[in-house]
């Protein structure tokens, strides 16, 4: 388990690292920057720099975590990448079944081959699924979301690179947005996430803001009209429920009902 700081998640595990760039999100790739750094330290697991590696040991990792953590699945890689077999992605997602006292957050921008696969894995309360879209050019990833049948299902709109003003939030649980951070990083327009915040104020939605980003992203922070929207979703009451209402304020959490706490 490796502790992030990541500010929707606790922990990542990382059975898989390295990835390729697919979209426009892709353009400044945290992970590409992070792997690049590890490999030139001699770290083992970055041998081979940002190209596509499967780390079979850590796979039965999580089940001997005792204290439930919220973990980011691949927050170095993407399990849906097409170099990641089948069958590898399968162990993974038996593995979140086993280790039920933890809630696994799994991210992808593939749609296409999570809807491919989805009827072949399993989908405990657990496993919570999302898809990133970065604009309205890639909406049509919430669609193939829509078809797998998690408890949880969840869009990161990170990095946030334009309006999304015909997002629909049917079958969504949970919108996480933020902008882009590090050298290179696009801007991105307030109205956009103020619009985001709005919907999902209005759908009943959990919206949970992540940062304004930039080179100095710390700086920036995380206050969206002077609240920091910090919400969860209720995985006792998805798909059909969420938690209801802003229930954001300064530094505060709403309450939500999981396992173990959540973090800060």
């Amino acid at each position: 388990m490796a502790k992030t700081t990541i500010e929707w998640t606790q922990s990542s595990w990382n059975p898989v690292t390295g990835c390729s760039k697919i979209s426009l999100g892709c353009e400044n790739c945290y992970a590409e920057r992070m792997a690049v750094r590890l490999c030139a330290m001699g770290r083992f697991r970055y041998r081979n720099g940002f190209r596509v590696t499967l780390h079979p040991d850590m796979v039965e990792v999580p089940l001997g975590w005792r204290v439930p953590q919220m973990v980011f699945v691949n927050s170095m890689s993407d399990l849906f990448h097409h170099d990641v077999p089948d069958a590898f992605i399968r162990d993974v997602f038996s593995v979140m079944c086993e280790a039920s006292q933890h809630t696994f957050q799994v991210l992808t921008k593939r749609a296409e081959r999570l809807g491919e696969l989805s009827s072949c894995l399993p989908w405990p309360s657990n496993v919570w699924m999302g898809v990133t879209v970065e604009n309205a050019d890639y909406l049509w990833r919430l669609e193939r979301l829509r078809l797998v049948p998690a408890r949880v299902r969840f869009v990161s709109l990170e990095p946030l690179l334009g309006p999304m003003e015909d997002m629909s939030l049917d079958g969504v649980d949970w919108v996480i947005a933020g902008g882009e951070s590090g050298p290179g990083s696009r801007p991105m327009a307030a109205e956009w996430v103020r619009s985001i915040r709005d919907l999902c104020v209005r759908e009943g939605v959990p919206f949970f803001f992540k940062q304004w980003g930039g080179f100095r992203k710390k700086l920036a922070g995380r206050l969206l009209d002077g609240v920091v929207w910090s919400q969860y979703p209720d995985p006792g009451r998805s798909p059909a429920g969420v938690v209801r209402g802003p229930q954001a304020s300064m530094g505060a959490l709403p309450s939500v009902a999981w396992r173990g706490p959540l973090p800060m």
